[in-house]
């Protein structure tokens, strides 16, 4: 039965102890056959990436830990010219490094980019291997599940993960690969600000916010400093409306949350 890794990124807390764990199984080991030792530098088989969201104040640090996706449909296995790159009963895709040419085809195919390494000293293409050498020796999971403190990692059978792969989302799923990482609670982007009397110099509380694109409406009220959040949007165009008893209006049109946006101090005027 296939194994799969489900991440939920609402309960990562950016400790990097996935990629410290990762580095420490496999930098200065050899597990042939499953690999080789792992570079000291240049190479990240589990990488914590880092998305800052925002801009000062209103900033959100996103953290997402990316790894070769075990796809049951492996591009990088399609191209392999030396059978090097294959798939284990257990759908872990595994790189041979006796078999490896160093051609580079599979990392040309893999559409997930920086996931496939080039050991440039071994003259192999490296990846993570879901620490297989461990698997087949009694270890239930990875180091990387197992070096999570708050449980965002979690490695089963895909059979048995079901319930947390509902509604879970995998990477770029336009390309077909049929990746077996999944993740949970990806966070939008986010419209923020800061709403505030000029004359009075003073914050406005309970302000309502709404953001309205295509027939989909959000709604939120500023609170005690005059701050509000549209949180988990997706990327597309939005019209803000700011609506406070006693002031005007204030609008925003076709507001493009490709990234997320801060619309900083916004001042209303009084009626």
């Amino acid at each position: 039965m296939a194994k799969a890794f489900v991440i939920d990124l609402a309960r990562c807390a950016g400790c990097y102890n996935c990629q410290i764990a990762c580095k420490d199984e496999h930098v200065g080991h050899n597990w042939d056959p499953y690999a080789r030792s792992q570079p000291e530098i240049g190479q990240f088989w589990l990488k914590l990436n880092e998305e800052t969201c925002g801009s000062t104040p209103k900033v959100k640090v996103n953290y997402t830990p990316k790894m070769c996706n075990h796809c049951a449909k492996a591009p990088c296995i399609d191209v392999c010219p030396t059978g090097a790159a294959y798939q284990r009963e257990d759908g872990l895709v595994l790189f041979d490094p006796e078999k490896c040419s160093g051609c580079k085809k599979c990392m040309q195919a893999c559409p997930y980019e920086g996931v496939i390494y080039f050991n440039e000293k071994a003259n192999i293409a490296q990846k993570c291997t879901g620490c297989a050498h461990l698997l087949d020796n009694g270890v239930k999971e990875p180091r990387c599940v197992d070096a999570c403190p708050t449980d965002a990692l979690l490695f089963r059978d895909e059979e048995e993960l079901r319930d947390d792969i509902l509604g879970a989302a995998v990477l770029q799923p336009e390309d077909g690969t049929h990746p077996r990482v999944y993740y949970r609670n990806v966070p939008g982007k986010f419209i923020a600000g800061t709403v505030y009397d000029p004359e009075s110099e003073e914050v406005v509380i309970g302000a309502r916010i709404r953001a309205i694109t295509g027939g989909k409406r959000y709604e939120t009220f500023t609170d005690r400093f005059g701050d509000f959040w549209l949180n988990d949007l997706a990327v597309g165009k939005f019209d803000v409306f700011i609506e406070a008893e006693g002031y005007a209006l204030r609008s925003f049109k076709a507001l493009h949350t490709v990234k997320c946006i801060n619309l900083g101090d916004i001042p209303m005027n009084k009626v």
